[in-house]
């Protein structure tokens, strides 16, 4: 049972990461907890008012995901840390690889649940902090019909052009996502090197393609 909730909470807190992207300069001002908020709330609108995100109309909703929730998160943050020590040693090329199929293994995974999203609804709960903090962690928590499911944001400070705060980790019922993927990806690594890991994520990116 909490393998259930663990993919379907995923899958719909990823979905309340990245509808309505913001401006640079209002993305500085913006506190975490607020932008949490605000996004969770623009993006169960939009996927109750988006037909054919509600009729499963994959091409879309994997477009919805491509284009408005990677943006807000640190992609290569993320790789890097789920895939651990073994990052430091792949070659640039490894690296690359890494990110594209570690990427379309999550959209494929996120897209999967967008169209559940009914009549659930998202609670931030007070941030803990200082103005100063350059990472947080925002907790919410979705409730609907069944049990409420915890849904936890680490995320970053980004300096530079494009600042603000972006997500590089998730807890869904007490699990934090890149932990999990570091447990799996340590296998491969250690059975078959990084080279072995990416083909066995293109082998089951190729898979969940055909399964649609």
């Amino acid at each position: 049972m909490k393998r259930v909730f663990f993919r379907q909470g995923l899958l719909i807190i990823v979905a309340a990461l990245g509808m309505g992207l913001m401006p640079a300069a209002h993305a500085e001002d913006e506190a975490p907890d607020a932008l949490i908020k605000r996004l969770s709330v623009d993006v169960m609108d939009a996927i109750r008012s988006d037909k054919a995100i509600r009729a499963g109309d994959m091409a879309r909703v994997i477009g919805l995901v491509e284009t408005r929730i990677m943006p807000n998160v640190n992609f290569q943050r993320m790789t890097a840390s789920a895939v651990g020590p073994a990052w430091r040693q792949a070659t640039p090329e490894q690296q690359k690889r890494l990110q594209e199929e570690f990427k379309i293994l999550l959209v494929r995974t996120y897209s999967g649940a967008l169209a559940q999203v009914t009549d659930q609804i998202i609670v931030v709960k007070p941030l803990r902090g200082s103005a100063e903090d350059k990472e947080v962690v925002v907790r919410t928590e979705i409730k609907g019909s069944g049990d409420a499911i915890q849904l936890d944001y680490r995320l970053e400070k980004t300096p530079g052009q494009g600042a603000g705060w972006r997500i590089y980790n998730l807890n869904v019922l007490g699990v934090w996502l890149v932990e999990t993927y570091r447990s799996q990806f340590a296998q491969e690594i250690n059975a078959k090197g990084v080279d072995g890991l990416i083909a066995s994520l293109a082998e089951r990116n190729k898979a969940n393609s055909k399964k649609g």
